[in-house]
């Protein structure tokens, strides 16, 4: 018999409360279908009790937070005749899983297509795995990874579909899908993986993506066209203004905060962009916004005074527009979430538009982002649980007046997701404490205006002669009953407490266009109006003082020892200066929390900016990360005991270019926590090997220092689809060490019986570089392996003509080819253009180098020997003698003896062969304990922890 996949919560037989609703429902079936009977007495009647009996807290009960409820009851926004919000969220630890859509039992489940095409927007822009349509008397259950399509029938991405009748006899197969044990015991996970279609899946992000790429192309290629007079940056930015603003308009129709279909109404008539700027106009009167800002304004950064003055034909503008509305959009911009508009336009901002000869807009990856390999999106795992580790202590015991001052940041913010976090943390904390600290007292009779009440709420000042406002709680009871907090308090909190510097001007606009979107959910036409008329207030705050466009490395004294610098350089440093773009918080010591992830890049193509990095900085490698300079930057400007988390690289933690770092850390922070996901892929499609580092910046003395040993692969899987958090990953693994381990210029990873080893071995042993006479190098890098690694029948074709070209073709290993002990020869050869080699004279080589002229061009590759690094010793001669081998990327230590003279593309030990024992040694579970402990890039296929 095949063995269940789904064992959790199965039963003999449905339980009496089923039993009873399937015959309440039965006996008055009628009644039910007449159309009379409607959405919201099927839900209250039917629905709710159906999910108790499934072990959900319908009606929370147990009276946890609103972050943390079990079901969430959507506050449905009406536009017209539409519904703008699912039914209900189903949630584990505040993490949606579900959405389930009611219907009245009149609605035919089965075959209409409208319920079904209603409920897949819902959850594939929210990127849920599965949901339900219901109205009792039918159940159910869509793929919602697959995209939806306005001519999909009902029946299209369903997986499973039930009659109320069938309720009583597959009972055990819904409770072991869908109750609330199953799905925190991963079995809704495995039944949603195992269902998830081969065919037609397309994540709402990577279509988004493609959409608004597009845009840019359609919009870039005509705004060229039409404004022959338009700047390569002028092109860009009223690109990106004018996508970011259609977005902004097109969410808050769909939440009910702009009026419905406005947008569409522009795809009647002509002079659409007239039009279209008609309605910016109209929306920089009602939210204040940097988005939409064409007037001179005291206190505020200069205006938008070109895109409203472009010329662009009608046609693009309604392409695009089409896109955004039923039956042609897919998606629900109700409940697209900022972090997936995040993610979108992490993607977008990566590519920039380029101007050609003829004024032609061409659309390209930008440099940095082509070297570093792609953008890459933090995992929404990662950001929350830097945000809760690095705000929870700043937060800890205060109260909303104690947190006006605390300032957090994001120095390299990108689209802003870990500030849309960290806002989100902030704004949850205050609703939690107003209702479970405020609420009582209002209850309990008290007027606003009481001194009670008065010291709970945080001062704000109108900004007029610095008269405060009439007192206004900060919250307000919603529909459902739940507690939320005003507009004006989501403003207040994003003002005083969110900040974020990046050296992209478009991703200082996304960023505020996310953290703005937060701040209307909501809201709808009457509120925003509301505010507008009695307030004279617009609804959202200028984020201009908040989230500024810099560079946050250099600083403006660049210039002191680089005054030859022209303006187009100088553009593109963008020099920043902390202390006049952030006087109050850099006056009063710094800021109380840093997060974030920065860049990761090499220096080499940062080489004018080397001799500044090495004169301001006391982590500087010559072979130094990006990143390096990021987490300097960030302690030195956090004030004494100010939090930090950060998701960066591993390679500090081992390798010899951290040195400076690490001592860098010693003297400036206390490490409170490492978290080493080593090779585990933290971020989809790339090989670099993250940490999340969390430290407090501190002044004088050191606490104790814990350590972690490693995740498994499959905690991190489970962590990844959302079972499990980070810190449940692991809570087991915790473990300490000597209380110095970390304190010297190498770090100690070990536990402190194993530290005792791991000293005697670096102390008392002599070093592989001392008994080899320093002679320790890296082998060939081919840098474009296509062209220069060959095989041995094209190595036949190149000497059959110029046998003399034998000189420079020589046997090769590649890195994955050093076996331990031995070396598994492939057959291959390597064409050696080293330097000094006149390739002419080898005229077959250089005839079948031919074909590779312009990638080799485009990428300035040429193949190096190391010799030079070192000139006392000319490695040259050891090559093709007797040594001992070794890759750089390895799970465990693989050393093997090549007697020989074949090349290594990794490196290469080079060693006297006095004494072969050494080989045996290095392979020993001995070498393995102390290179996974001390060498970058050998920690083993499981993470550390470190904490």
């Amino acid at each position: 018999m095949e063995k269940d996949p789904y064992p959790e919560d199965r039963q003999l037989a449905a339980p009496k409360e089923i039993v009873d609703l399937v015959e309440r429902f039965e006996s008055n079936l009628e009644s039910y279908k007449s159309g009379h009977y409607n959405e919201t007495q099927v839900r209250r009647e039917f629905v709710d009790p159906f999910f108790k009996a499934l072990g959900w807290d319908i009606d929370n009960e147990q009276g946890f937070a609103e972050a943390y409820k079990d079901v969430i009851h959507e506050d449905a926004v009406k536009v017209g005749t539409t519904t703008k919000a699912p039914d209900y969220s189903f949630r584990i630890g505040g993490q949606r899983k579900f959405f389930l859509e009611a219907k009245k039992p009149s609605v035919d489940i089965k075959d209409d297509i409208h319920p079904a095409f209603q409920l897949r927007r819902y959850a594939w822009t929210m990127k849920l795995p599965l949901s339900i349509l219901t109205d009792f008397e039918e159940f159910a259950v869509y793929d919602c990874s697959v995209k939806p399509d306005k001519i999909d029938k009902a029946s299209n991405a369903r997986i499973l579909y039930l009659n109320y009748k069938d309720y009583l006899t597959r009972w055990d197969e819904i409770a072991g899908i869908f109750s609330k044990n199953a799905v925190m015991k991963g079995s809704f996970d495995r039944y949603a993986a195992d269902k998830k279609s081969k065919r037609g899946t397309s994540a709402v992000d990577v279509v988004f993506l493609e959409e608004i790429a597009g845009w840019r192309e359609i919009l870039a290629r005509n705004i060229a066209l039409r404004n022959s007079e338009l700047s390569t940056k002028d092109l860009n930015y009223a690109v990106q203004a004018i996508v970011d603003r259609i977005v902004f308009l097109r969410i808050c129709e769909d939440r009910g905060i702009e009026r419905s279909m406005r947008l569409q109404d522009l795809l009647n008539g002509e002079r659409v962009y007239p039009r279209l700027c008609e309605f910016f106009r109209r929306a920089d009167e009602r939210y204040n916004s940097g988005i939409f800002h064409f007037e001179k304004e005291p206190g505020r950064e200069s205006p938008d005074t070109l895109t409203l003055s472009l010329n662009i034909d009608d046609k693009p503008l309604k392409e695009i527009i089409k896109r955004l509305y039923y039956p042609d959009s897919p998606y629900e911009f109700s409940v697209l979430p900022a972090e997936i508009l995040g993610q979108v336009y992490e993607q977008f901002l990566g590519k920039v538009i380029r101007l050609t000869e003829g004024h032609h807009a061409v659309v390209e990856d930008k440099p940095e982002v082509k070297k570093a390999g792609g953008v890459k999106y933090t995992p929404a795992y990662i950001v929350e649980y830097i945000v809760r580790n690095t705000l929870g202590p700043t937060l800890k015991g205060k109260r909303p007046p104690e947190v006006v001052p605390i300032s957090v940041l994001d120095p390299a913010c990108g689209s802003g997701s870990f500030l849309i976090v960290a806002y989100q943390y902030l704004m949850d904390l205050h609703r939690d404490w107003y209702t479970q600290n405020l609420v009582p007292l209002l209850q309990s009779g008290l007027m606003p205006s009481s001194p009670e009440i008065g010291r709970l709420l945080p001062v704000v000042e109108t900004g007029k002669k610095g008269r405060k406002k009439e007192i206004e709680l900060p919250i307000f009871q919603g529909r459902g009953g739940e507690w939320r907090l005003t507009t004006a308090e989501r403003k207040r909190i994003l003002l005083n407490n969110i900040y974020g510097v990046d050296i992209d001007r478009q991703a200082v606009e996304v960023t505020k266009l996310s953290l703005l979107l937060r701040v209307l959910e909501g809201e709808n036409e009457e509120t925003i109006s509301k505010q507008l008329t009695l307030f004279q207030e617009r609804a959202l705050p200028d984020l201009s003082n908040n989230i500024k466009c810099g560079n946050s490395l250099i600083g403006w004294d660049i210039l002191k020892d680089n005054p030859g610098l022209t303006q187009e350089e100088i553009e593109r440093i963008n020099p920043f200066d902390w202390e006049k773009e952030f006087p109050d918080i850099m006056h009063a010591g710094g800021f109380h929390a840093v997060i974030g992830n920065p860049p990761y890049v090499r220096m080499e193509g940062f080489k004018e900016l080397k001799e500044y990095l090495k004169a301001n900085y006391a982590s500087h490698d010559e072979r130094s990360d990006l990143y390096v300079y990021f987490l300097e930057r960030a302690h030195k400007i956090l004030k004494i005991h100010g939090q930090f988390g950060m998701i960066v690289s591993n390679k500090f933690l081992r390798a010899n270019y951290g040195k400076p770092l690490r001592v860098f850390l010693n003297q400036n922070a206390e490490i409170k926590h490492i978290i080493d996901f080593a090779g585990l892929p933290v971020f989809l499609g790339a090989t670099v090997r993250t940490i999340i580092l969390l430290t407090f910046r501190c002044q004088n003395g050191k606490d104790s220092i814990l350590y972690s040993p490693p995740l498994s692969f499959e905690k991190f899987l489970a962590v990844v689809n959302g079972s499990i958090s980070v810190e449940q990953a692991i809570e087991d693994s915790t473990f300490e060490v000597a209380p110095t381990a970390l304190l010297g210029p190498f770090w100690n990873f070990a536990k402190q019986n194993d530290s005792v080893l791991l000293n005697r071995l670096s102390e008392e042993c002599t070093s592989l570089k001392e008994y080899c006479n320093g002679r320790i190098c890296m082998g060939v890098k081919s840098g474009l392996s296509e062209a220069f690694v060959i095989d041995e029948q094209t190595r036949a074709e190149i000497l059959k003509d110029n046998p003399d070209a034998e000189k420079v073709i020589k046997p090769f290993l590649n890195g994955r080819d050093v076996r331990r002990y031995y070396a598994d020869y492939k057959r291959i050869y390597c064409i050696y253009t080293y330097h000094g080699i006149n390739i002419d004279k080898y005229l077959s080589i250089k005839e079948y180098l031919k074909k590779f002229k312009d990638r080799l061009q485009k990428r300035a590759t040429q193949q190096e020997w190391y010799e030079l690094q070192q000139p006392q010793y000319n490695f040259a001669n050891f090559m093709d003698g007797p040594k001992i081998i070794f890759p750089d990327i390895a799970k465990t230590p693989r050393f093997a003896l090549d007697e020989t003279g074949y090349y290594s593309s990794n490196t290469t030990y080079f060693l006297p062969l006095r004494d072969l024992y050494l080989l045996g040694l290095l392979n020993s579970s001995v070498g393995r304990f102390y290179f996974e402990k001390t060498c970058a890039g050998l920690e083993g296929k499981n993470a550390l922890v470190i904490g």
